[in-house]
């Protein structure tokens, strides 16, 4: 059974910038965001990469499941970024920034998942 090195797959290098890119925005949320909205984002980003590296463990239909919940995951992240902008805590230029980068990473994570 084939098995995917899940640090050598742009789709998780993309996902782990996404991370950090996105802890970077949150650094300058109100502290009464800290259990709410703060918490929420840091779970979803988080999740992108953390369930890349767990499905590529698997059966590439299993791994396939993983990428649908990373997937997920990156729409919950927009969703919640698009919030945030809203609420004034990102600027309409970091929100797009942002957005940018995780559509490529669910551009190149479905055409990954559909060679699987």
């Amino acid at each position: 059974m084939k098995r995917h090195n899940y640090k050598n797959l742009k789709i998780w290098n993309i996902g782990i910038e996404i991370v950090e890119d996105v802890f970077k925005l949150i650094d300058k949320f109100p502290k009464e965001e800290k259990f709410g909205l703060v918490s929420q984002i840091n779970r979803c980003s988080v999740s992108i990469p953390s369930n890349i590296a767990e499905g590529s463990s698997r059966t590439d239909k299993s791994f396939s499941h993983f990428i649908d919940i990373a997937l997920g995951s990156s729409f919950e992240l927009e969703t919640q970024m698009i919030i945030a902008c809203k609420r004034n805590y990102i600027t309409q230029q970091e929100l797009t920034l942002i957005e940018e980068k995780v559509a490529e990473f669910q551009k190149m994570t479905m055409g990954f998942q559909n060679k699987l």
